[in-house]
């Protein structure tokens, strides 16, 4: 590897979002497409990848609990819809010609491989694009702890939470034009002022493993390569 990277293991928590691109829902190709494109070329860095993904741009478990449903029926639906999008991922990297995993934490084999540590760990470790869905296999988490979880179990030293804007900020930027972007936070600081980084439990297991989490936009082309570089505008919380 001749570049110059800044991090070498990263894990990078895609949410159901930012599939959409300009859709109302579902996956929008031109998106995923470019964005495939990105890992692509970490990857060629020599940087491994593993990937996280969230299904909210097909189905939110907590929205049948918000109309009085059954939260674990709901979040097992959400699950479902993380693995939908796994494998439209896979199939753009494959695409690409790239060597994928794709492990779920429910057990599927007629679609995925079921996840355990070992195997991840070794496709992570032979530079396979990793792709993990299915959250945990369990209710009550949310993707953002699974993508910390993850994170640990491939001893990765980034964890990028591809968010719609370039970090963190005071308050809201689009409702607050006076908001102020931080560069840096420590996990302290974070959890103190409330801060929507990632949630709590996700916040204090990437702390306790000693995972910055860097927090970007990933609608600007190229973001996520140049973070992995020591460069571009992100938000490192840290410490």
């Amino acid at each position: 590897m001749t570049a110059t990277v800044r991090y070498r293991r990263a894990l990078l928590k895609l949410s159901g979002e930012a599939l959409l691109g300009d859709k109302p829902f579902g996956i929008d190709d031109a998106v995923t497409d470019r964005l495939a494109g990105e890992v692509e070329a970490v990857l060629g860095l020599g940087v491994k990848v593993g990937l996280v993904l969230g299904g909210g741009n097909i189905f939110r478990g907590m929205s049948i609990a918000a109309e009085g449903g059954n939260r674990v029926a709901g979040d097992q639906m959400g699950m479902l819809a993380t693995v939908m999008n796994a494998i439209a991922f896979e199939q753009k990297l494959a695409g690409r010609g790239l060597k994928t995993r794709l492990f779920s934490a429910v057990p599927i084999p007629t679609f995925c491989e079921t996840f355990t540590q070992r195997a991840a760990q070794a496709a992570y470790d032979a530079g396979e694009a990793v792709l993990f869905a299915g959250g945990i296999g369990s209710p009550f988490v949310t993707t953002d702890t699974g993508a910390a979880m993850r994170a640990a179990e491939m001893g990765a030293d980034g964890l990028f939470k591809a968010t719609m804007v370039d970090g963190i900020y005071t308050a809201d930027p689009k409702r607050d034009p006076s908001a102020t972007r931080y560069d840096h936070l420590t996990f302290g600081e974070a959890i103190g002022k409330g801060l929507k980084v990632m949630d709590i439990a996700a916040m204090a297991l990437a702390r306790d493993s000693g995972i910055p989490i860097i927090v970007f936009n990933i609608h600007q082309p190229g973001a996520f390569i140049d973070i992995v570089k020591g460069g571009g505008r992100a938000t490192v919380v840290a410490g």
